[in-house]
């Protein structure tokens, strides 16, 4: 069952995040993943409003989602997001009805 990374974002260092974003592609093709959102100015439509960066990445499997997320060359680069931004990243399956 395909499944998609969402990571709810808010940057607070801009120019050393395009450190981190600017390698993920890479890994992210390498483990099966692509973008299906990236960035956007999103609009509120009702509840709370979003964080002003999305992401959204689509795999195969959750496996697939784990195995990208838990690679060696991800590892590597996470501190860089993590000192660099705030985030929320769940997985979740996609729908097959």
């Amino acid at each position: 069952m395909v499944a998609y990374v969402i990571n709810e974002i808010v940057v607070i260092e801009p120019e050393r995040f395009l450190t981190y974003s600017s390698q993920v592609p890479a890994i992210l093709a390498k483990y099966g993943g692509a973008y299906v959102v990236r960035g956007g100015a999103p609009e509120r439509v009702d509840g709370p409003a979003p964080p002003e960066r999305l992401v959204v990445l689509r795999f195969e499997s959750r496996e697939a989602a784990r195995a990208w997320r838990t690679s060696p060359e991800y590892l590597a680069i996470l501190p860089i997001r993590e000192a660099t931004s705030t985030s929320r990243v769940y997985i979740v399956d996609g729908y097959e009805g």
